[in-house]
């Protein structure tokens, strides 16, 4: 349920998802192609008059289940191997997770938001994947569908409801991975979601990555939407 939907109301926000060195070539340890080109179109979004306008940022401790080094060999290459991990809550329930390269440590150089994106305009940031047992994509849930402040630093979907927010616009890093699950997460929720296109970068920008993200995304009510397009017109006329 969503009041200001009920009501018919546009109370937009943005949601930047990820966009953190480590993310971003040159140097990033878990680099997107072209993470860093987005940054002018998320700026020129962060310029409108969304109501809220939050970033996501993946925090993790230096020995975090996501990464490959934190699992016994031979099973533990990056990009290639899985992880099953299990719910801390709920013993009997597992999830399987891609291993990564160490990424956004707590702390560290990689864990910040590239100096491209104008920081200043953002009114939040959440900090998610506190949790060394926990894989966090979505900036709502764990892998698991729960939430804790051992996990994130804000519940977001409280946040989003806090501001009477009926729509959600998501932009960032990965497609296919906190992007997606985002906006899955924002979607179940009760927000209407828009993904803007031009300004999503993926791990695997081809169909079998960002291609299937969409569909999925599409099969969820999503809508995928240009930079350009009237759903951002609509909130420049706010």
């Amino acid at each position: 349920m969503n009041l200001a939907l009920d009501k018919g109301l546009f109370r937009p926000a943005l949601l930047v998802v990820d966009m953190q060195e480590d993310f971003c070539p040159p140097s990033g340890s878990l680099a997107v192609a072209g993470g860093r080109d987005i940054a002018p179109t998320i700026n020129e979004l962060l310029s409108l008059p969304f109501i809220i306008k939050v970033a996501t940022k993946d925090c993790h401790p230096v020995n975090h289940i996501s990464f490959a080094v934190s699992h016994e060999p031979p099973n533990n290459k990056p990009f290639e191997s899985f992880g099953v991990i299990s719910n801390p809550s709920r013993d009997s329930q597992y999830y399987d997770i891609p291993l990564w390269p160490v990424h956004c440590v707590q702390g560290t150089k990689g864990a910040e938001i590239i100096p491209e994106i104008e920081i200043s305009k953002l009114d939040e940031i959440v900090e998610k994947g506190r949790d060394k047992r926990i894989e966090m994509f979505s900036g709502f849930l764990d892998v698991f569908g729960g939430k804790s402040t051992e996990s994130a630093s804000l519940d977001l979907a409280g946040l989003l409801r806090g501001k009477n927010i009926s729509h959600v616009y998501i932009v960032g890093i990965a497609g296919d991975f906190c992007v997606k699950c985002t906006a899955l997460d924002a979607k179940n929720e009760g927000f209407e979601v828009y993904a803007v296109d031009e300004a999503i970068r993926s791990v695997d920008p081809g169909n079998s990555g960002w291609g299937a993200a969409k569909k999925e995304m599409d099969e969820a009510g999503i809508r995928i939407v240009s930079a350009r397009g009237p759903e951002i017109s609509k909130v420049k006329d706010l």
